[in-house]
C-alpha cells in the first residue's frame, strides 16, 4: 500500500498544528482546492506524484508533491511568509507514518508569480519524499 496518503496526513498535522503558520493564514490549515469566496491567505495541496523508488533489497516510494500559498494582498511577501513558514517546517522533517518510514524529505523549490485573471499571488513550494514500509 502507498505511503502517500499517510504523508499526507502527517504533512496536514504538521502544518495545521502550528500557531505561527495558522497565525499566518487566519487559522485556516491547508485544504485540497481553493473556492471562488474562499478568504485569503490559504495553503492548498497541489499535486502529488508517486514513483517506485526500490532498491534490489528495499522496497520503497518517491513522492514529488506540492503546495500553493494563495495572497489577495498587495505584493508577494504574504505568499513568500508563509512559504518560508512551510520549508521551516517540513524540510528534512521527523513526521511518524504508521506502516511506513520515512527516509527523507527536503524541499526542492519555491516559485512565486502573481495570476494574470485575479491579479493574485501564489508561491508554490516544491518537495521530494522517500518513504519505505515498515517490516
Amino acid at each position: 500500500m502507498s505511503a502517500a496518503n499517510t504523508l499526507m496526513t502527517a504533512l496536514q498535522a504538521r502544518l495545521g498544528g502550528d500557531a505561527t503558520l495558522m497565525g499566518l493564514t487566519g487559522n485556516r490549515a491547508p485544504v485540497d482546492r481553493l473556492l471562488d469566496r474562499t478568504a485569503l491567505p490559504l495553503i492548498v495541496w497541489g499535486e502529488m506524484e508517486t514513483r517506485d523508488a526500490s532498491t534490489a533489497s528495499e522496497p520503497g516510494e518517491e513522492h514529488l508533491f506540492s503546495l500553493a500559498v494563495w495572497s489577495d494582498a498587495e505584493g508577494r511577501r504574504v505568499a513568500e511568509e508563509i512559504a518560508a513558514r512551510i520549508k521551516f517546517l517540513t524540510h528534512d522533517a521527523a513526521l511518524v507514518l504508521p506502516g511506513h518510514a520515512l527516509v527523507s524529505l527536503f524541499h526542492r523549490s519555491t516559485r512565486t508569480r502573481r495570476e494574470p485573471k485575479s491579479k493574485r499571488f501564489v508561491a508554490e513550494v516544491f518537495f521530494r519524499a522517500v518513504t519505505e514500509p515498515n517490516p
